[in-house]
C-alpha cells in the first residue's frame, strides 16, 4: 500500500533533506525496520515526524498512547522506546498484511506486552475503549478522520494530546474541489470538513505542524473543563 504523498513534499526539499538526516536514538533493530520501510516504501512516519513523537512521548510520557492505523508497527513501536518502556500502547488495524507484519516486528523486538493490537474498524473498535489517553495518534484512512474525531476527543485524557497524520494531500487539501481528481474528492472533502469541526471547535487548541504530509496537533484549551465534562 503505497503512499503516493511521499513524492509531494509541503516544505522546500533542501530544508526536507535535512529533517529527514536528523538523528533518532532508535534501538538498531528499530532503525532497520524503519531503513527496509524506507526503502521498500512502506508507508510509515517519515523521520521529521518519527523525531517529533519521539520527543514528545519523552517529554510527556504518557502513561496509555493510542494510535489508529498499525501498519508494519514501526511507530507503536517507537512509542515504546521513547516511553522507555513505560507507556502501554494500543493500536487499531483491520488489514492482514500489516498488522501481521506489526506483530512479527513487536516479536522481534520483545514488545509484545507493553503493545496490545486490537483488529478491526476503527469506527467499530473507538465507541468500544475507555480513557482516557495521554496521547492519541490517528494514522488511517483520511476520509474517516472525521468519523473517528468525536471518539478520539472523548477518549482524550483532558492535559492529552490527540495527532491527526497526513492531513495536507501535497498541499492539494486547500485546492478547489473542482480540481481534485475524483477518487479523491472524498478525502479532500473530509479533511476540509475535520478542519472545520477542529478550527471551529471553542473547546480546542490546534496546530498544523509541517512534518510529513501534515501533522495536526489538538489538545484541549481548559484541561479543567475537559476534566469535568469527562467525569459528567
Amino acid at each position: 500500500m503505497r503512499n503516493e504523498m511521499m513524492d509531494q513534499p509541503v516544505i522546500a526539499t533542501d530544508v526536507l533533506k535535512f529533517m529527514r538526516m536528523q538523528p533518532l536514538p532508535l534501538s538498531p533493530q528499530l532503525e532497520r525496520i524503519e531503513q527496509e520501510a524506507t526503502t521498500r516504501r512502506i508507508p510509515i512516519v517519515p523521520r521529521e515526524t518519527a523525531v517529533y513523537l519521539y520527543q514528545l512521548v519523552q517529554q510527556r510520557q504518557p502513561q496509555r498512547i493510542l494510535e489508529v492505523g498499525t501498519a508494519i508497527g514501526f511507530s507503536a513501536a517507537l512509542f515504546v522506546e521513547a516511553s522507555q518502556r513505560r507507556a502501554q500502547v494500543t493500536t487499531i488495524d483491520r488489514f492482514p498484511n500489516f498488522y501481521e507484519q506489526a506483530q512479527a516486528n513487536w516479536a522481534t523486538l520483545g514488545y509484545q506486552r507493553e503493545i496490545e493490537l486490537l483488529i478491526g474498524d476503527a469506527a467499530e473498535v473507538l465507541p468500544t475503549l475507555t480513557g482516557p489517553y495521554q496521547l492519541i495518534f490517528l494514522d488511517a484512512a483520511k476520509a474517516q478522520y472525521i468519523k473517528f474525531l468525536p471518539e478520539a476527543l472523548r477518549l482524550l485524557a483532558p492535559t492529552g494530546t490527540l495527532l491527526i497524520d497526513d492531513v495536507l494531500q501535497g498541499g492539494s487539501v486547500f485546492a478547489a474541489d473542482s480540481t481534485i481528481r475524483h477518487r479523491n474528492k472524498g478525502i479532500h472533502r473530509n479533511l476540509n470538513r475535520l478542519f472545520d469541526s477542529v478550527y471551529q471547535d471553542p473547546r480546542l487548541l490546534v496546530s498544523m505542524l509541517p512534518l510529513g504530509d501534515g501533522l495536526l496537533q489538538i489538545t484541549w484549551r481548559d484541561s479543567i473543563e475537559a476534566a469535568t465534562s469527562q467525569h459528567a
